[in-house]
């Protein structure tokens, strides 16, 4: 009795011990970030790969707040605590507020249970100079989801650090009912309360501290399911016989497990089944070269969307190729990325189910990032992967990727000259053949130009400037220039030196 009177004495000291630990090492943040522009349309580079926290609008204004602890601040315990809060206010956006950020980690050693909307960096890429992701990218808002993860990689016992791996499994929801309602034009083609579902796994060889080369490889798949849509074109063309006005997809525990194994069917696919739900996806390959300040990287990525390309059936004629260089520290250059991008294939041009009279199977039109029952591969109007397939903000009224088959080119700098001073350079070159459904008898063309400096003055240490130019040519989005300016102040609560 007297051991357990002194335990529930002890109790009040623990709590108090782990709350004030988990107040410790808390980062804050605070901005404001203006446009202008001359045209009807932002530069490209204002609005692309900004987590979706962006406009098109040519001029606004964006109020943004964060704090955040992150798991890594316990590096030396088991148990480790992370969380974060970001919300904005915004002036010619399409919502005045927006909470982009509510998170929460729990991580136990390797493995972290992470909960809520947060901002994930993309896999394999320079989050800075790279053009983009194909399918996971940081284009568009958080998902808010509760996913389970090995958030770096972990070396596999035994290998002497030779063998590590990288995983996830996540579930959640989409936010964009309200967006997809007000933007869904003429046709009424939109849907709602749809699901969420990703996992992805990627295996890295090679040991950087006793042989410079080490190979990376891994795969992610995604899935939109459940909900419900409205006005679903089956078939993907105007000649479409399946007409419903409203069709409700379910939430129920075989719409999680057709998802997870992607199987099933959709309530909207008649006499063809496919697969449940909007599955797409990303085999990912990556070789690094690290020695004496230098650093190397050349890397693919193909996408895929439901079966036809998820293996070698049609060939993999789709692809994003990117060459990567780390220079060792000088005062001009830093870092440069180069990326060419094709996406005009998508398993040809042809799509036919197989019937009694023709028995041949042909899954070509793979339409990337459109579907006949979800409004595609978007969050509130941006792809969820690369912003080159023209999001659909950019549409008006009409919730549809438009060019989704194109060819680019991608060039990205940057430098430190010095440790207060840094810049960035992104341009790129794209040329749009339309869709399958809506080909372009004149291919667009469009140039994408952002040149920015980042200064950190000494006289006020947290305190950061950014100065960005931004330039759009050609018939694509047409012509524009614009200038976007960004003073923020950052700092730490309780901070432990």
């Amino acid at each position: 009795m007297r051991k357990f009177f002194v335990l529930l004495c002890m109790l009040p000291l623990a709590a108090q011990a782990q709350w004030s630990r988990l107040t410790q090492d808390i980062s804050y943040r605070a901005s404001l970030t203006g446009t202008t522009g001359s045209s009807d349309v932002a530069p490209f580079w204002f609005t692309s790969n900004r987590y979706g926290l962006a406009t098109s609008e040519p001029s606004s204004l964006l109020l943004r707040a964060d704090i955040q602890r992150s798991a890594e601040a316990d590096s030396l315990r088991k148990w480790r605590v992370g969380y974060g809060l970001s919300a904005a206010t915004a002036v010619n956006f399409d919502s005045k507020f927006v909470l982009q950020q509510l998170f929460a980690d729990v991580q136990y050693k390797a493995i972290r249970l992470s909960m809520g909307m947060k901002e994930r960096p993309m896999e394999l890429k320079n989050q800075a100079l790279s053009s983009g992701a194909l399918t996971s990218g940081i284009n568009a808002r958080p998902i808010p989801q509760i996913r389970l993860e090995l958030p770096e990689f972990w070396s596999v016992p035994g290998t002497k650090d030779w063998l590590a791996l990288k995983a996830h499994i996540a579930y959640g929801a989409f936010t964009d009912n309200k967006w997809q309602r007000e933007h869904q034009g003429v046709n009424g083609h939109y849907a709602a309360n749809v699901l969420y579902h990703s996992k992805a796994g990627f295996l890295k060889i090679g040991n950087e501290s006793a042989f410079p080369l080490s190979l990376t490889g891994g795969l992610e798949m995604y899935t939109q399911f459940g909900g419900e849509a409205w006005n679903v074109d089956r078939r993907g063309d105007d000649t479409s016989d399946f007409d419903a006005t409203h069709v409700k997809m379910g939430h129920g525990l075989s719409q999680f497990i057709d998802a997870t194994l992607m199987k099933g069917s959709d309530a909207a696919d008649g006499d063809y089944k496919n697969a449940s739900g909007n599955q797409l996806g990303s085999w990912h390959l990556r070789l690094d070269y690290t020695s004496k300040g230098w650093k190397a990287a050349a890397y693919a990525e193909h996408f895929f969307e439901d079966h036809s390309q998820l293996f070698w059936q049609y060939g993999w004629k789709d692809m994003l190729y990117g060459l990567e260089i780390g220079l060792p520290s000088n005062r001009f250059l830093s870092g440069l990325v180069y990326e060419h991008l094709r996406t005009t294939d998508q398993s040809g041009s042809i799509y036919h189910d197989k019937t009694t009279f023709l028995p041949d199977q042909i899954s070509g039109r793979d339409e990337y990032y459109n579907h006949g029952t979800y409004t595609g591969w978007h969050h509130a109007g941006m792809a969820m992967g690369t912003p080159l397939l023209v999001s659909p903000i950019y549409n008006g009224n009409h919730i549809y990727f438009l060019h989704n088959r194109i060819t680019a080119h991608h060039i990205g700098l940057n430098g430190n000259p010095t440790s207060r001073l840094a810049w960035r350079i992104l341009y790129t070159h794209e040329k749009s053949l339309g869709t399958y459904r809506f080909p372009l008898t004149d291919p667009q063309h469009a140039d994408y130009l952002l040149a920015e400096v980042d200064y950190q003055p000494k006289q006020v240490p947290g305190l950061r400037i950014k100065a960005s130019y931004g330039m759009n040519k050609g018939k694509l989005l047409g012509e524009s220039h614009g200038a976007m300016l960004t003073v923020a102040y950052s700092g730490w609560m309780n901070h432990r030196k």
